[in-house]
């Protein structure tokens, strides 16, 4: 196989789905998980605390991995990961220190947004020469 064909499965199988707004609510999910794992001791000191922004971080997590592996739930998928961008607000951190909860929205926002290509119209640009091969 050669590196144009893995290039060119990768590019199909990334605009099959909405990539981009997976992407973004994983990272914001990781960022909201990983402020709350401090060291032992300040764990200790935040208590219980500290386990609703690791479950909200996990939650967004695999709302953005839905998104890449089951987008016909992209609606569920980006409306739960933006109510949960918006609940870290309060109950973890400010979210992230607002970091993850703006990219959580926006993220989510990206999921319920995006909309598969048609079949007729994916045949049409396949067949279209791009503008290089002119």
């Amino acid at each position: 196989m050669s590196a144009s064909d893995v290039r060119r499965r990768w590019r199909v199988w990334r605009k099959g789905r909405p990539f981009w707004g997976g992407l973004a609510a994983v990272v914001a999910g990781a960022e909201i998980c990983v402020i709350p794992l401090a060291p032992l001791k300040v764990m200790l000191e935040q208590g219980i605390a500290g386990v609703p922004g690791v479950l909200m971080g996990l939650v967004m997590i695999v709302m953005g991995l839905s998104a890449w592996f089951a987008p016909q739930y992209r609606a569920l998928a980006g409306i739960l990961t933006v109510l949960v961008a918006t609940a870290t607000l309060v109950m973890s951190n400010l979210g992230g220190f607002l970091i993850g909860t703006i990219l959580g929205n926006i993220g989510g926002a990206m999921i319920f947004a995006w909309q598969p290509v048609p079949a007729v119209a994916r045949s049409a640009q396949e067949r279209s020469p791009s503008p290089k091969e002119s």
